[in-house]
């Protein structure tokens, strides 16, 4: 058998399916399905058929609320069933952290229209009578929650596409796949396939495919247990069926199920599974039960839903699901490989991702780009310091075990750490660095003068705020230094860089050597895809810096413009250098007294580059702050680091020169309401909304995103990138907090924060235009609590910007 396709979709679970129903709903017949066995979710063995809304994302909340909303009609359109049980879901606090969790997810259910109260114990006996509610404060009951069956579901969504014109082969495994000048050649059990894109929806077989073609996913299979009783008197009693519970304390869940329950334990034990590759004739197979590992949980069990403990035990069930390092799958286009996509590593929430993640995934494939950000999902967040299976077992292990956790808005995480490290680390850590990582690199978080160098995480102010105020109060009044060696750098050169690059930057180049640009890279529809910093070091080469977790997404985004002809290289030089970023009123003299190049504000003004040497270590000086204070980022090789961090803190011991972390970093920001990406400016977003227009030049002839921002201009720009100062308590947002007019949502915040030089609660949100005024006052809510909040003119701090250009 020889066949061809548009699009091979390998992988029949529930997204490899609904990426094939989708492909057809917007117009794209010519896909084909392979999969090795039958057409199930990969998670078919758990049978829980689990269908939650509960998020910490906005847009991946969304996801879920159209994955429910499309399997509610998919039976009446196709005439599969799927037996959608809208049974809701009850999740328990025992906690104040818990409430103040279910507070903030209910901000961002509001805005979705998806059902979400906060109710009693009293309440909650009423939904689930089986439960004793001792020690709860509460719960999260969403209605519109429940579950599905998989394999009907899978099904479904196979049958709609079918119906489109797609094809779908059964039993046909793959053995090869390898990329020529015509595109994909696939071998099969049933012989070779030409494909012009390919998508690796494999489950936890991903790793593997992906492996025939050259790709090592970061996905690894993790064992998950549940448990079935024996019918319950209890339960089939009842007169209408129970809602899914969850304890997230005791980490497990109950759902009713032929006349017992079903539960499913998050034991804190977990352990990876066939780490070398799952085997080829592994198929809605079994794993042998552990009892011993689930045995805190079950005692759980027994405590919360006393009848559990009489019953008996009909089969014990332990399968694998493929979990990444976050807990997120991975979706869209992977760098490096044109025309392959992957759409994989759902753990066990494929069956409500898949809806969801199929349209996503479609949209990514035939328009280029989804219609909502997908960045948290983006298979180009990782690169290959995730490719170990040592560092994906011990993250996705955490990943497991956490489940239930009650996840803070600024947790770091602790397994597969450190790994990428500056040559400071050691010595930032003596002296008080907390650490996050990003891209794999540790980075200082803030400095613990107490000796308590550790996060107590909270929704409220955490335990680093009176130290990050001091780190700001530090760089505002004198100078600091920090390492932000994790900047992703790139070096653009040859005879066609500069047409090259000027077709991706809204911004013009410079035009001199030495001289520096801030600039969006935008989609065809006029979002921001990048955000990055371009220095001309000469004719043909320039020097461009982006954000640490945008690296490899970033470089694959320039990568995929690159023309054909080789007149334009491309190289990654993250890893070359570091960057020691030196920022304050006292900055210029440190730096002076370590150079004797000039640096006077006449001879090195904002926004050039001059290489020059600090002692002895060559450095690429760039004038640059991202707070808002005179100050110099200084680009080295990274063998010179420690020897220019002893330098400068000598040089700066009479101004009392001050070690800060990321978190003042951001704070001071918001102070100058300096825009961040993937936060507060995303490919939903054009650099017109988000009030960047100063760095777009529509004038300057083509460019990507061009047509779309002259539109966009011309018709007016409909909402805008507002600041809001709001009347908080020890409560500041953290971003996706609804903003109100009255009972009207209008909005939701980006990004929010404490600016501890104005003294103020400071928060950045996308308004329609008519609120977008200063003055304008709306409300905020945060944690379930009204706040006042007003428009202000941008930036509360310096805003002539004085002290920046001194």
């Amino acid at each position: 058998m020889q066949s061809e396709a548009k699009v091979v979709v390998i992988g029949g679970g529930v997204a490899g399916c609904s990426l094939l129903y989708h492909l057809t709903r917007l117009g794209w017949s010519d896909v084909l399905l392979l999969e090795k066995n039958e057409l199930t979710s990969g998670s078919t063995w758990h049978a829980a058929g689990l269908c939650t809304q509960f998020n910490p994302s906005y847009n991946l909340m969304k996801l879920l609320k159209y994955s429910l909303d499309l399997y509610e009609n998919l039976e009446a359109e196709t005439g599969q069933a799927v037996d959608l049980h809208r049974c809701g879901s009850v999740r328990l606090a025992t906690t104040q952290d818990r409430l103040d969790e279910f507070e903030h997810r209910k901000g961002i259910a509001d805005q979705l229209g998806i059902p979400f109260e906060i109710i009693s114990p009293e309440r909650t006996r009423e939904l689930f009578p089986l439960a004793d509610t001792q020690g709860t404060l509460g719960a999260a009951y969403l209605p519109t929650d429940g579950y599905i069956d998989p394999t009907g579901l899978t099904n479904a969504l196979a049958k709609g596409a079918v119906a489109k014109g797609a094809r779908i082969l059964r039993h046909t495994g793959v053995t090869a796949i390898e990329r020529d000048q015509d595109g994909w050649r696939i071998e099969t059990s049933k012989g070779e396939i030409r494909a012009e894109i390919v998508v690796n929806a494999a489950g936890q077989w991903a790793r593997q495919v992906g492996q025939l073609a050259g790709l090592d996913l970061p996905i690894v299979p993790i064992e998950h247990h549940f448990l079935l009783t024996e019918p319950m008197d209890v339960v089939g009693a009842l007169e209408t069926e129970l809602p899914i519970l969850r304890d997230p304390d005791a980490s497990f869940y109950v759902r009713e199920e032929g006349g017992g329950l079903i539960i499913g334990p998050f034991e804190r034990n977990t352990v990876p599974w066939a780490l070398d590759g799952v085997p080829d004739d592994f198929h809605s197979s079994l794993l042998p039960p552990d009892l011993d590992r689930l045995e805190e949980v079950l005692i759980g069990v027994a405590q919360r839903v006393p009848a559990f403990a009489d019953a008996g035990i009909k089969s014990v069930v332990n399968g694998p699901d493929g979990y990444t390092p976050d807990g997120r799958c991975l979706m869209g286009p992977v760098p490096g490989l044109r025309n392959f996509h992957v759409l994989a590593g759902f753990s066990i929430f494929g069956i409500v991702f898949g809806g969801g993640a199929g349209k996503y995934a479609a949209e990514w494939i035939v328009d280029g780009q989804p219609s909502d950000n997908m960045w948290e999902v983006d298979v180009s967040r990782f690169d290959d310091y995730a490719s170990s299976t040592k560092y994906v077992a011990a993250r996705a292990c955490e990943v497991y075990e956490h489940e239930y956790a009650i996840h803070y808005p600024e947790e770091e995480r602790p397994a597969g750490r450190p790994l990428k490290t500056s040559p400071l680390y050691d010595h930032l850590r003596t002296k008080g660095a907390v650490f996050g990582a990003r891209f794999g690199w540790e980075r200082p978080l803030w400095f613990a003068r107490d000796g308590k160098a550790r996060d107590e995480y909270s929704f409220r102010r955490g335990n680093w705020h009176t130290a990050v105020g001091e780190e700001c109060k530090a760089v505002r009044s004198r100078v600091g230094v920090l390492d932000q060696t994790s900047f992703a750098k790139y070096e653009v050169s040859g005879p066609g860089a500069e047409r090259f690059l000027d077709r991706l930057c809204a911004n013009r180049l410079p035009a001199r050597l030495g001289r520096i640009v801030l600039t969006q890279m935008c989609t065809p529809r006029g979002g921001v895809e990048c955000d990055v910093t371009v220095t001309r070091l000469a004719e043909d080469r320039f020097y461009v810096v982006s954000a640490a977790a945008t690296e490899r997404h970033d470089f694959a985004w320039i990568e995929r413009h690159l023309p054909d002809d080789g007149s334009v290289r491309l190289d990654n030089v993250s890893n070359r250098y570091g960057v020691l970023t030196l920022a304050g009123p006292r900055s210029r003299e440190v730096l002076q007294a370590l150079t004797d190049h000039d640096c006077s504000h006449k001879s090195f003004r904002f926004f050039r580059c001059q290489e020059l040497y600090v002692g002895m270590a060559p450095i690429r000086a760039l004038r640059l702050s991202y707070v808002g204070e005179l100050g110099y980022e200084l680009h080295h090789p990274i063998e010179y680091q420690r020897y220019l961090y002893d330098l400068l803190m000598e040089a700066g011991a009479q101004f009392q020169i001050a070690d800060w972390g990321y978190r003042a970093l951001d704070s001071m920001r918001l102070e100058k309401a300096y825009r961040l990406w993937g936060v507060d400016m995303t490919a939903d977003w054009t650099p017109l909304q988000a009030g960047m227009d100063r760095f777009v030049a529509l004038d300057k002839g083509d460019f990507i995103g061009r047509d779309a921002l002259l539109r966009e201009q011309e018709r007016g720009v409909e909402y805008k990138l507002t600041c809001l100062v709001v009347n908080s308590d020890d409560a500041d947002p953290h971003g996706y907090e609804p903003v109100l007019v009255g009972d009207e949502m209008i909005g939701y915040l980006a990004a929010g924060g404490y600016g501890h030089t104005v003294e103020k609660t400071i928060a950045l949100a996308y308004l329609p235009s008519a609120y977008a005024e200063p003055g304008t006052d709306l409300e905020v809510k945060i944690l379930g609590a009204r706040r006042s909040a007003r428009v202000v003119e941008q930036a509360l701090y310096d805003p002539e910007n004085k002290r920046l250009l001194s």
